[in-house]
C-alpha cells in the first residue's frame, strides 16, 4: 500500500510548528501534524488541574511576543475570527521585598517613575531616558532577533544597522549582548531593589545576575512591559493554539493528537517520510519539520551525514528545572507590601541580585535551593474568566530546581527523587510566599504540583523539567542554536528542520522560528 503524501509534515504540535504550519497552508502546501501527546500547542497549554471551573496556564502564559510577533500580525484577522483573544495587563510585573516594600511596573510611566524616584532620583531619570529611546533601540534589537542565522541574513542586517546607527551603537549592543545581568544593571543604575527587579526577567532564561548573556533580557523585558504592558490569552494561553488549530484545519491541514512520530525516514542524503506509533508511513513531497529537541530527532532519524552535527545535538545542554505549583483560591493573596500587588501579572520573590545567583548555583549543583526565585503569577486579576465568580487562580514557577536531586541545600529534606522531595519542596515555597502575603495557605482550594520531573513527562522536550527547552547561554545561542552550522533551522538531512525553543531564536510565545522557516520554505 502506498504512502499518504502531503507537501509538508510536522512532527509536534507546538505553537511554532502551529505556526509553520499555518503559513505553509496559505501558501498552497499541503500539511499534516502529528502530535505525541492529547493535545496542541506544546507549553503553552491551559487545563483545569487543580479543581472544576479553574483553568491554569501549565507552562507559558505570556502571550506578549506572540502578540508583537510578525506572524500575528500577518495572521491576526484570521486568528480573531476563530476566536484568539487577549487580555491585557497594565500592571505586568512587580517585585515584592522582605522588608514590605515593593517595586512594579505598569504602563502609566509617571507612577513607575514615582516609584523608583523613592528610592533614586537618578535611576528615575535614567529610567526615563530609557524608555524614551526604547521604540528607535527596539526596532534595531528587534531586528536581530528576527534575523535569521545566516551568512546572507545576518550580512544584510548588519550593513543596515551599520547604515542607520553607526558602529559606536553596534559596539555598545554588541558589548551589553556579552554583558551579564549584574555587569550591565551596575552600569546603568545604582539602587538595590530596581536591579533586583529587573534581574529578576533573566532567572525565567537560565541568566543567573552573574552569567554573561544574561543582561539583554531585564532591558527588553522591562522596556516592553512599561511601553506596552503584557498581555495573556483570554480565558487561558490555549486561545492561541486553538485558534492557529482552527485556521489550519480551515485550509485543508490535517493535524493529529496521541499518535507519535518514531521514525524519519530518509535516503542517506535526504528526509522523505515519517512512520508513525501505529505503523502508518506518511512521505513528504517537500519537508519534513520537527518540533522535537536536537537529540530526539537525531534519535527519530539515526546517524546523519555530519557525525559533529549528531555529537552535538545530543550534547544540547538544558537548562536548570524548574516546579510548578498551580492553586485554586477563594482570593487573591494578601501582600503585606500592600494591595496594589493584587493588580500586577506576575509579582517576583528574589529579594536581591545575589539571593538570584546562590539559588542558581545551588540547582546547577544538584542542590533544592535555600530560597528559590518565584514567579507568582495572578492571572484572574488580569482575566477573571479563568475561575469561578470571585475566585482566582494562581501559579508559582520555582526557579530553579535540580532534575537530579543530590541534596537539599538548607539540610532540611532528605528525599533526593522527586516523588517524595516534591511535597516539602513545595512547602517551603508556600512558605516563602506566606513570608510576603500571610494566610495564602488559608485561601487554597486545591493544588496541583508539576515537578521537574513531571514536566518532562508531560513533555519529553523539557528535558529534566527546563521550561525554555535549552539554556541560553552565549555558547549556545544565536549561531550556535543549536549547533553551529545549522542555526538556520536546517540539518544534515535535505528536506528536515529543527524548530521550536531549541533553535534560534530560542524561548518563548513569538512563533520565529516556526514562521521564519516557513517564509523561507515557501519563498516568504
Amino acid at each position: 500500500m502506498s504512502a499518504t503524501t502531503y507537501d509538508a509534515v510536522i512532527i509536534g504540535a507546538g505553537h511554532n510548528g502551529l505556526a509553520a504550519a499555518l503559513h505553509l497552508s496559505a501558501k498552497g502546501w499541503s500539511v499534516a501534524m502529528f502530535e505525541r501527546s492529547g493535545h496542541i500547542g506544546g507549553c503553552v497549554a491551559t487545563d483545569e488541574v487543580t479543581a472544576p471551573g479553574f483553568r491554569s496556564d501549565l507552562a507559558a502564559a505570556n502571550l506578549s511576543l506572540f502578540a508583537g510577533s510578525g506572524f500575528h500580525a500577518h495572521y491576526a484577522e484570521e486568528l480573531a475570527r476563530h476566536g484568539f483573544a487577549l487580555a491585557p495587563a497594565a500592571r505586568p510585573f512587580a517585585s515584592a521585598f522582605p522588608d514590605g516594600t515593593w517595586l512594579g511596573v505598569s504602563t502609566d510611566l509617571d507612577a513607575t517613575a514615582a516609584g523608583i524616584a523613592a528610592l533614586s532620583q537618578a535611576d528615575a531619570d535614567r529610567w526615563r531616558a530609557m524608555v524614551a529611546a526604547f521604540p528607535d533601540e527596539a526596532q534595531h534589537i528587534g531586528g536581530l532577533l528576527n534575523t535569521p542565522m545566516t551568512r546572507s541574513a545576518l550580512l544584510k542586517f548588519l550593513w543596515r544597522t551599520w547604515r542607520a546607527k553607526g558602529a559606536a551603537w553596534m559596539l555598545d549592543t554588541a558589548r551589553m549582548l556579552m554583558s551579564s545581568s549584574r555587569a550591565w544593571l551596575d552600569r546603568e543604575f545604582e539602587n538595590d531593589k530596581l536591579k533586583a527587579m529587573m534581574a529578576s526577567w533573566g532567572m525565567h532564561l537560565d541568566f543567573a545576575p552573574e552569567v554573561a548573556g544574561g543582561a539583554i533580557f531585564p532591558y527588553l523585558e522591562s522596556m516592553a512591559n512599561q511601553c506596552f504592558g503584557m498581555v495573556l490569552g483570554q480565558g487561558g494561553a490555549d486561545v492561541m493554539p486553538r485558534a492557529l488549530a482552527a485556521a489550519i484545519r480551515e485550509r485543508g491541514g490535517v493535524i493529529e493528537t496521541g499518535v507519535a512520530v518514531e521514525q524519519v525516514g530518509h535516503d542517506g542524503t535526504r528526509a522523505t517520510a515519517v512512520t508513525l506509533s501505529d505503523g502508518r508511513v506518511i512521505a513528504a513531497r517537500k519537508a519534513v519539520i520537527a518540533g522535537t529537541t536536537p537529540a530526539a530527532l537525531v534519535d527519530l532519524t539515526g546517524p546523519t551525514p555530519d557525525p559533529r552535527y549528531d555529537a552535538q545535538a545530543r550534547a544540547f545542554a538544558p537548562a536548570p528545572g524548574t516546579m510548578m505549583i498551580h492553586l485554586a483560591l477563594d482570593a487573591l493573596p494578601d501582600w503585606s507590601a500592600g494591595s496594589e500587588l493584587q493588580e500586577f501579572s506576575y509579582v517576583h520573590l528574589a529579594p536581591s541580585m545575589a539571593a538570584m545567583d546562590l539559588a542558581y548555583i545551588q540547582a546547577k549543583s544538584g542542590l533544592l535551593p535555600t530560597e528559590p526565585v518565584l514567579v507568582v503569577g495572578q492571572p484572574t486579576a488580569v482575566d477573571p474568566s479563568r475561575a469561578p465568580d470571585g475566585k482566582h487562580v494562581l501559579w508559582v514557577q520555582v526557579r530553579m530546581a535540580p532534575m537530579e536531586i543530590k541534596g537539599d541545600a538548607k539540610g532540611e529534606i532528605a528525599a533526593t527523587d522527586w516523588a517524595q522531595a516534591a511535597r516539602p519542596f513545595a512547602d517551603r515555597v508556600l512558605d516563602i510566599i506566606e513570608r510576603y502575603a500571610p494566610g495564602l495557605r488559608g485561601k487554597i482550594v486545591a493544588e496541583h504540583i508539576m515537578t521537574p520531573a513531571d514536566l518532562e513527562r508531560w513533555n519529553p522536550n523539557l528535558v529534566g523539567g527546563d521550561q525554555i527547552a535549552g539554556s541560553h547561554h552565549i555558547s549556545q545561542n544565536f549561531l550556535f542554536r543549536p549547533v553551529r552550522g545549522y542555526a538556520d533551522w536546517s540539518t544534515p538531512l535535505k528536506n528536515l528542520h529543527l524548530i521550536g525553543a531549541s533553535t534560534w531564536p530560542g524561548g518563548g510565545t513569538g512563533a520565529g522560528s516556526g514562521f521564519m522557516l516557513a517564509q523561507d520554505l515557501a519563498g516568504k
